[in-house]
C-alpha cells in the first residue's frame, strides 16, 4: 500500500505513512462502534456564532441560519476543526483503523483532541477505506449540519447528504479534492458555524508559532531538511509541497526540490537506491512506526547518510505513542501546533 496522507483510495489525500500491520487492519476494519460514555444522540450545546451565514463551496451555496446542535463531519480532519471551534460532532470519519472492540475509537484519544471530546463518543459513519459515507447512519443522527470539507465526496454525494441535512463541501476554488491549504479549510469550516472571524484568528496565531520558532532558530535556515518513511524496503520522500514539508519549510528548514522533480506531480515518491543521494541532506525527520523504523535503520544506504552519521535525523512515530506523524499528515487547528512543538523538540 502506498504511503498515504489521511486516505488510502482513488486519488485521496492519503495520511502519513503505517505500519504494514496497521495498512492490513486498515482493510479490514468496519466501522467503529457508536457506544459511548456520552451517547452521539445527545445534542452538544451549540457553540457561540454568528448567524445566518451563507457559505459557497465546490457544489453550489448553503445556507444555515442558526447555530447548529447537531454536527455530522464527514471529512476525514473535519471533526478536529469543529473541535477546534467548540462543536463536538455527534458523527464522523475513522482515519486511522480503530481495533474492533476498541473503545474509545483512538481517532478520538489522539494527544491534540482527547481534551477536547471528553467523554463525548461520536458515532462513526465511515472508516478510511471505505467507498463511501453510511447516508443511512447520519440520517438517524438527525444531524442540523453536515461538513464535507476534506472530503471526496463527488456532486451525487453531496447531493445525497443535502437531503439529510444543509451540507457545506469542499472549497470552492478546489479543483480537486484534498487539493486546498489547511488553513482554507480551516477558515471554510469556521464560517459554516458563524465563526470565521475566529477560525481566521486561529490561523493567524498557528503562523504567528512558526514565525516564532524561525527567530528562535535562525541556524534552521541553513539546513536543508526531507521528511521521509521507510515502504516496500525503500526511502520514500515526501514533496515540498506535502503537508509534511510544508510544515518543516514553516518552521525556517530549506526543502530538498529535487525529489519535487522526480515525484511527478505526486505527494512522495520511492527512490531507487541509486537515487538515495536526495535525501542527503543536513536534517532527516522520519515518520514511521517503531517495527518500520527498525528496518529502515538496518538499510545500509540509510545508515551511510551524513545526517545519520552525524546524529541528525529525527524518528516520529506515526501512529504509535506521541503519534507525531498523524499529526504532521492532518494538518488542522488542533494537530499543527502539536506538530510544530514536537518537530522543534525533536530538531533539538
Amino acid at each position: 500500500m502506498a504511503p498515504h496522507r489521511t486516505t488510502r483510495t482513488r486519488s485521496r489525500r492519503p495520511a502519513a505513512v503505517l505500519s504494514a500491520a496497521v495498512l492490513g487492519a486498515l482493510l479490514l476494519a468496519g466501522c467503529g462502534s457508536g457506544s459511548s460514555d456520552t451517547p452521539a444522540d445527545t445534542a452538544p450545546a451549540a457553540a457561540a456564532g454568528t448567524f445566518p451565514v451563507t457559505v459557497e463551496h465546490a457544489f453550489g451555496t448553503t445556507r444555515i441560519t442558526e447555530a447548529p446542535k447537531r454536527v455530522v463531519s464527514v471529512g476525514y480532519t473535519d471533526d478536529q476543526a469543529l473541535l477546534a471551534l467548540g462543536v463536538k460532532p455527534v458523527g464522523m470519519v475513522d482515519q486511522y483503523p480503530n481495533p474492533p472492540g476498541t473503545s474509545p475509537d483512538i481517532n478520538t484519544q489522539w494527544p491534540w483532541v482527547k481534551d477536547k471530546w471528553g467523554g463525548a463518543r461520536p458515532e462513526v459513519v465511515m472508516s478510511n477505506g471505505d467507498s463511501g459515507p453510511n447516508y443511512e447512519k447520519i440520517a438517524a443522527l438527525r444531524p442540523d449540519l453536515i461538513v464535507a470539507v476534506y472530503s471526496e465526496i463527488d456532486k451525487a454525494g453531496y447531493d445525497k447528504l443535502s437531503k439529510i441535512a444543509p451540507t457545506v463541501a469542499r472549497t470552492k476554488a478546489e479543483k480537486e479534492p484534498f487539493s486546498a491549504p489547511w488553513q482554507d479549510n480551516a477558515v471554510h469550516i469556521a464560517k459554516a458555524l458563524g465563526q470565521e472571524a475566529e477560525g481566521t484568528k486561529m490561523v493567524a496565531d498557528i503562523q504567528a508559532k512558526l514565525a516564532a520558532v524561525r527567530k528562535a532558530h535562525p541556524e534552521f535556515a541553513s539546513q536543508t531538511a526531507v521528511v521521509l518513511s521507510w515502504y516496500k524496503n525503500s526511502v520514500a520522500p515526501f514533496t515540498t509541497t506535502d503537508v509534511r514539508g510544508q510544515l518543516v519549510s514553516g518552521l525556517g528548514f530549506k526543502g530538498a526540490t529535487e525529489i519535487d522533480k522526480i515525484a511527478g506531480g505526486k505527494f512522495y515518491t520511492v527512490l531507487s537506491p541509486e537515487r538515495v543521494d536526495l535525501v542527503d541532506v543536513d536534517r532527516v525527520f522520519v515518520v514511521n512506526d517503531k517495527a518500520d523504523q527498525e528496518a529502515l535503520k538496518k538499510f545500509a544506504l540509510f545508515a551511510n547518510l551524513s545526517a545519520v552519521k552525524d546524529g541528525k535525523v529525527s524518528y516520529l512515530l506515526d501512529s504509535e505513542g506521541p503519534a507525531v506523524g498523524a499529526a504532521l499528515s492532518q494538518s488542522t487547528l488542533l494537530s499543527v501546533p502539536y506538530a510544530i512543538d514536537q518537530l522543534v523538540e525533536s530538531a533539538g
